[in-house]
């Protein structure tokens, strides 16, 4: 009897112990896009990102040139300039000035801390006039109503700490004084004068190992930081592991803190994964319109709110989101930019510098702003350093040579090509693998109902 109830007990806690580590691996998956943005905007508020200086929260930090190799964030755009402010409303609201940028491309991107985009301000929300609005914090947090005033549109936060991200279209380096001068007139100010600082990020104690202290971020942030409503019971389902626990990571039981360790293995492999094989490919390009189209819940200023802009089935969801934080955190809705990207040639092999390669795009994109093709490298997603500083192509790109056809012939590689034509198209490869994305600011209808794709890209040597 005994050997026979101690084999059984060692089944119980084989099976628990897997179905906690199933447990761990979904809730990274869950909370992977929380933890990651906070990580960056932490980041921002500390250290700066690029070229962009640590800048407190409630103020915006700017690009005053376009972003390179030195700019080590991911998949970061190569168009325009940025502009970047982490709010934090524990302050109460703020008011937000914009100015008239007239025919000038731009946006205002407003992402909360679960990485929602929740509102737009710009060319295709707002247009080009510029004003003035009022940032409201989370229902629930403070007086709804402080600050308001007639005619002054206000945008409501999901979360008390979110990020705006703010894109000006830059001509080139002759027109960035006047994206300056835009960029200066960008303003945030608080509506209530008050001694007291933000609140920020909590911060959380470190040093239990990259596992566990991604859980510990998880743990405290998901509280200071709720989701929408309907996303509370995943977290509630995570108690098992002390998610939703006042105590420390530190202090949970050991099987509890391995299958931690196990479930973030198993998560971060399966999100690395998907990037390159979950999405439907399109002649071999990842042509997902919908990659942000995660938030059910919060449609302010900008915002479209319609059956074809939502996933409603949860695991969908939540796997979109993870894995449009790791490839694209702070990246927009199809309808504001459409993002193509692909790591395959058009045989399905891997894309590498070790070959060279061709993409003919005819007709050209359809957009009502502008597209550019821009080239990072592989697992990280940054642009590489080249000889002629030239990280993306688009339809503003000087010097470019189309063809008779009005079409336009790309040369992707690692070295110039000899032929001058080609030279003049050339795309700049990272040695080894990459990854290429187009981005089509405003896209047509013709690229969101599919009449127009991305060609393969053909390797010639």
């Amino acid at each position: 009897m005994t050997r026979v109830f101690r084999g059984a007990m060692e089944g119980r806690v084989q099976q628990v112990t897997e179905e906690l580590t199933e447990l761990a691996t979904e809730a990274f998956v869950v909370g992977f896009p929380l933890v990651f943005d906070l990580e960056q905007v932490v980041r921002f508020t500390e250290e700066g990102i690029g070229s962009i200086p640590a800048t407190p929260y409630n103020m915006f930090g700017h690009a005053r040139r376009l972003a390179g190799p030195d700019d080590a964030f991911v998949s970061v755009n190569n168009d325009t300039v940025y502009s970047i402010a982490q709010i934090d409303l524990s302050v109460g609201p703020l008011r937000l000035s914009v100015p008239a940028a007239g025919d000038r491309y731009h946006v205002l991107q407003f992402v909360d801390a679960w990485t929602n985009n929740f509102a737009y301000i710009g060319t295709r929300a707002t247009g080009g006039a510029g004003g003035e609005y009022l940032l409201l914090p989370p229902e629930g947090e403070g007086d709804p109503d402080a600050g308001a005033e007639a005619g002054i549109p206000a945008i409501r936060f999901p979360t008390r700490v979110a990020t705006i991200v703010g894109r000006w279209a830059v001509d080139g380096d002759d027109d960035l004084p006047a994206v300056h001068a835009l960029q200066d007139a960008l303003t945030l100010s608080q509506v209530r004068e008050s001694l007291a600082s933000a609140q920020g990020v909590p911060v959380v104690a470190t040093g239990q190992g990259e596992a566990l202290d991604f859980f510990e971020k998880l743990r405290v942030w998901s509280q200071a930081f709720p989701p929408a409503e309907r996303d509370r019971p995943a977290l509630d389902s995570y108690a098992p592991l002390g998610l939703v626990s006042p105590y420390p990571i530190a202090e949970q039981p050991e099987g509890v803190r391995d299958a931690l360790a196990a479930g973030y293995a198993l998560g971060k492999e399966a999100l690395e994964s998907s990037l390159s094989t979950a999405i439907a490919l399109v002649d071999h390009w990842q042509a997902n319109l919908h990659m942000f189209d995660y938030n059910l819940d919060f449609f302010e200023l900008g915002t479209l709110d319609g059956p074809e802009w939502t996933l409603p089935e949860p695991r969908t969801r939540y796997a979109h989101r993870a894995a449009a934080a790791l490839g694209g955190l702070w990246g927009n809705h199809a309808y504001e930019a459409a993002y193509l990207m692909t790591y395959e040639d058009q045989d399905g092999e891997p894309l590498s510098g070790e070959h060279a390669y061709r993409l003919r795009l005819h007709p050209l994109p359809p957009v009502g702003a502008f597209w550019s093709i821009t080239m990072y490298d592989v697992p990280n997603f940054y642009l590489v350093r080249n000889p002629i500083e030239r990280y993306s192509i688009g339809d503003r790109t000087r010097g470019l040579v189309y063809d008779d056809d009005g079409g336009l012939t790309i040369t992707m590689s690692a070295t110039r090509p000899t032929d001058e034509r080609a030279a003049a198209n050339w795309l700049p490869t990272p040695a080894g693998a990459f990854r290429p994305v187009l981005r089509l600011y405003a896209p047509g209808d013709e690229v969101m109902d599919g009449r127009w794709a991305a060609p393969a890209i053909e390797r010639i040597g």
